[in-house]
């Protein structure tokens, strides 16, 4: 019996042009998909028991490991499924949920991005006033701020991309439904929600951005003034890490929701978004492990406890 497919349905037409290459690509990506949710996961869980870790920085790094576990949950498993099926079918509800979630997760994290170039500031401008100004209550209404900014732009865009009329080809020349690609379907002038969706997403950009850019250059006077080179040692080591993952977030971001189609090709297309929605999830919580002498020794710490426990057991038995 062959399956049949619902005329509201659409086809993914999936990540790779050559599928010969299918079965490379797949291991790949799934190797990724794993160690990028084992290492957000891991993040989360050594701020959340290691009491050394329970300070504002972490709790937003723990948020954006949140963040990105549910960003790559949103479009790979759906991605790698795809690769071994013949159906490359989602439906038209599936989509409108996916095209939400990954909103709601990209724009949370533009806003955390932000929110913690705020936290450093605070670090390492105001030391004295750091624990005042950033006391559990503001954290706590900070990473709901941009939570809430986040879900904001889902709500916005994703009734608006899903109520446009869609009468032709029903074929997303993508891997997951990206608005880009979405519209690309449209049978009616797209045009005022392009314009619409190009003003919101700068703003998203714009917003956090501001609040980088003033934030930094307000740490480069501050460490500029320092006498101690230890402490500008600390202070670099301490920024770099969000520094790098902010350049390869908005870089991406920008390409996609800033740059005019004009010059765009859905090969790049997909090449960027598998980048930021595959391997930066990855990426971040080792460039701030890895980065981090904090985080290391939190993990050697459990570690070696597993370890010793372990060796308990084993000379009990």
């Amino acid at each position: 019996m062959k399956n049949v497919t619902s005329s509201s349905d659409f086809i993914l037409l999936g990540l790779l042009v050559n599928n010969k290459a299918t079965g490379i690509v797949f291991t790949v990506i799934f190797a990724i998909f794993v160690v990028a949710v084992t290492a957000n996961l891991v993040m989360i869980f050594l701020i959340q028991v290691d009491s050394r870790l329970h300070t504002p920085m972490y709790f937003l790094l723990s948020q954006l490991s949140i963040m990105d576990t549910l960003f790559i949950c949103t479009t790979v498993p759906k991605l790698l499924v795809d690769m071994v099926s013949k159906e490359k079918t989602i439906s038209f509800v599936g989509c409108g949920i996916q095209i939400f979630l990954y909103l709601t997760m990209i724009g949370s994290e533009f806003f955390l991005l932000g929110l913690m170039a705020y936290d450093r500031y605070v670090a390492i401008c105001n030391p004295l006033r750091y624990p005042v100004l950033m006391n559990r209550r503001v954290c706590l209404l900070l990473a709901a701020g941009a939570w809430f900014g986040g879900s904001l732009d889902g709500f916005l865009l994703t009734p608006i991309t899903m109520n446009v009329p869609y009468c032709g080809s029903r074929s997303i020349n993508h891997f997951f439904c990206e608005i880009p690609a979405v519209l690309r379907l449209a049978c009616a002038d797209t045009s005022l929600y392009e314009t619409l969706m190009y003003i919101c997403c700068v703003l998203m950009l714009l917003i956090p951005i501001s609040i980088i850019s003033t934030s930094y250059s307000l740490i480069l006077l501050t460490v500029h003034r320092m006498r101690s080179a230890e402490g500008r040692k600390k202070a670099f080591t301490t920024c770099s890490s969000h520094l790098t993952v902010v350049s390869i977030f908005y870089g991406a971001a920008f390409y996609t929701y800033v740059l005019p189609q004009s010059f765009h090709t859905p090969e790049q297309d997909k090449v960027v978004s598998a980048f930021y929605t595959i391997v930066t999830p990855m990426l971040n919580p080792l460039i701030y492990s890895l980065r981090n002498k904090d985080v290391m020794g939190a993990f050697q710490k459990i570690l070696s406890r597993c370890v010793s426990t372990h060796k308990v057991s084993i000379s009990d038995a």
